[in-house]
């Protein structure tokens, strides 16, 4: 699988491999962490960045492929929808299947809601099940909420929400026990301990985890939780408008069949918005880790409806993509392999950083060596680093990778990489939106009347970046939260008259501003397909 030239560099890691292990890179300064960043994260590109024009947030700067489509059209601007038909009548409306929407819709049933998911794909089908290392809670004796707070608010460059990180972590060690109630598979030790280790940014142990799949072991407790409800779920399903009523509240969203592109109005008393990520809109021509339907619709309904965004302007790229073979370019390799002691390597052996930093200045670290320091690896398809993965199993003994990271272990065998043996190749890859649409502590918007948001449609909770397994965290924590208060908020909500006039007005200020894309958004799936000329 590999080229001579990859195999030369190979050598060169073996060869130093038993240096570094005696002497690990020390870590870096504030200042070295700043300069770095400014000088090769790609939230510092100007030119991947435009200025928005209309809207709450106008005059702040969104990634160009987000901008585009804020300064899009609504795709049923020319429908005619009839509001008068309601094919759905609920309580609590949950738009999106992943973790953070079973969880809500899991609470508003469980506080006596009648609740309705809708999801473009399949219930689970989310980013949800593409997390692999695992999910953090201060619930050892060593370690503590206030912890948790302060590696989270450094990690995160002191800019989240106190309200809402406080709320977090808080709630971690709660979260993580509903989780095992609920039938979660934790790792465990002989006397049923969960086994936690270190993920980058942070001063104590207090990832748990299930073996390298953490998330679709969620994922499939959380399914399983709201099948058993008999919670209804209405698959391959978009919302592609919210609605409103007279008085300015949400009431509703008007719902596209994928199959068969009929238009469905769903009429409920509160919204959550729990649509995920943004990673399938390949911001900066980035590869991602992100399922199939991550195009930030959410942020787009909100938006539009008259819902701020916060910190749109920061991704978290992570530090570990697939950067070779080309069968899985761009997917996830867990920061649970650093954290088990698996170092980052340049085409020369040389580590040329700490192996536990915060993601983005790892990332930042990698893009660096790939080009300005010219120390990359080169591949068929690109650049990337050594991560040195035969060092887990020097360090932990022989078995660790097959028990510890068996899911990744098998995914580079499938291509003939035995990374027992051998490094493998990681470049950054697009994984997470940090920002998104802007709630105060109790999950409501702070614009619009009804309007929840969960999940990593959420801005604020992390800051401007985020440690490792917060976002399971957040959309556990926030997933309820925000199902128990849509919940108890839609016994007392008096819908009025079904509107869509502030598509109209989204329109018209569009128009005004000479804005025309010829684009519609939300765009609800991906723009892969080949167009002959």
């Amino acid at each position: 699988m590999f080229t001579p030239e990859m195999l030369e560099s190979i050598k060169k890691v073996e060869a130093t491999r038993a240096q570094r292990m005696e002497n690990e890179p020390r870590r870096m300064t504030a200042e070295e962490k700043d300069s770095l960043l400014k000088a090769f994260h790609p939230d510092y590109r100007q030119d991947g960045f435009a200025e928005i024009k209309i809207g709450p947030n106008k005059g702040q700067k969104a990634p160009t492929e987000l901008s585009n489509l804020l300064h899009s059209n609504s795709r049923i601007l020319n429908e005619n929808i009839d509001l008068n038909k309601i094919d759905y009548d609920v309580d609590v409306l949950v738009i999106g299947g992943g973790g953070a929407g079973a969880s809500a819709a899991i609470e508003a049933h469980e506080a006596g809601a009648n609740v309705m998911i809708v999801t473009k794909l399949r219930i689970g089908d989310a980013n949800t099940m593409m997390a692999e290392g695992g999910i953090q809670a201060a619930d050892k004796e060593n370690d503590s909420p206030v912890q948790h707070y302060l590696d989270a608010f450094g990690g995160g460059h002191f800019a989240a929400r106190p309200e809402l990180l406080k709320r977090l972590v808080m709630e971690a060690p709660d979260a993580i026990q509903w989780l095992n109630k609920l039938g979660v598979m934790f790792d465990k030790d002989e006397d049923g301990r969960m086994i936690t280790t270190h993920g980058g940014g942070t001063s104590r142990k207090r990832m748990h985890a299930c073996k390298d799949y953490s998330g679709a072991e969620i994922m499939r407790t959380l399914r399983d939780e709201v099948i058993n409800r008999h919670i209804p779920v209405v698959e391959f399903t978009s919302a592609v408008e919210l609605l409103k009523d007279e008085k300015g509240q949400v009431a509703g969203a008007v719902l596209l069949n994928m199959e068969t592109d009929d238009y469905m109005v769903a009429r409920a008393k509160t919204v959550i918005i729990a649509t995920g990520g943004a990673g399938r809109l390949h911001y900066q021509n980035f590869p991602t880790s992100n399922h199939y339907g991550a195009t930030a619709d959410g942020l787009v309904l909100g938006y539009r409806a008259g819902a701020p965004l916060l910190y749109q302007d920061t991704i978290q790229y992570h530090p570990t993509g697939v950067a070779y073979p080309s069968q899985i370019f761009g997917a996830l390799v867990t920061e649970k392999v650093r954290s088990l002691g698996a170092m980052l390597v340049n085409v020369e052996g040389e580590a040329f950083m700490h192996p536990l930093e915060t993601r983005d200045v790892s990332a930042a670290s990698i893009i660096r060596e790939c080009s300005d320091r010219n120390k990359g690896v080169t591949t068929p398809i690109g650049s990337g680093v050594w991560l040195d993965t035969p060092m887990i199993e020097m360090i932990g003994g022989e078995g660790t990778i097959e028990k510890r990271i068996p899911a990744m272990l098998r995914m580079y065998m499938n291509y003939g990489i035995d990374m027992r043996k051998q490094p493998i190749l990681v470049y950054p890859t697009l994984h997470y939106q940090n920002g998104g649409l802007e709630i105060n502590g109790e999950g409501f918007t702070k614009a619009i009347d009804n309007l929840l948001v969960a999940g990593e449609a959420v801005g604020g909770i992390h800051g401007r970046n985020r440690l490792m397994g917060n976002s399971l965290l957040d959309i556990i924590v926030f997933g309820r939260n925000a199902g128990k208060a849509a919940a108890a908020k839609s016994k007392d909500v008096e819908l009025g008259t079904l509107s869509l006039k502030h598509v109209q007005e989204y329109a018209q200020e569009l128009e005004k501003a000479n804005i025309h894309t010829g684009c519609v958004s939300p765009q609800l799936l991906p723009e892969y397909a080949r167009h002959e000329r």
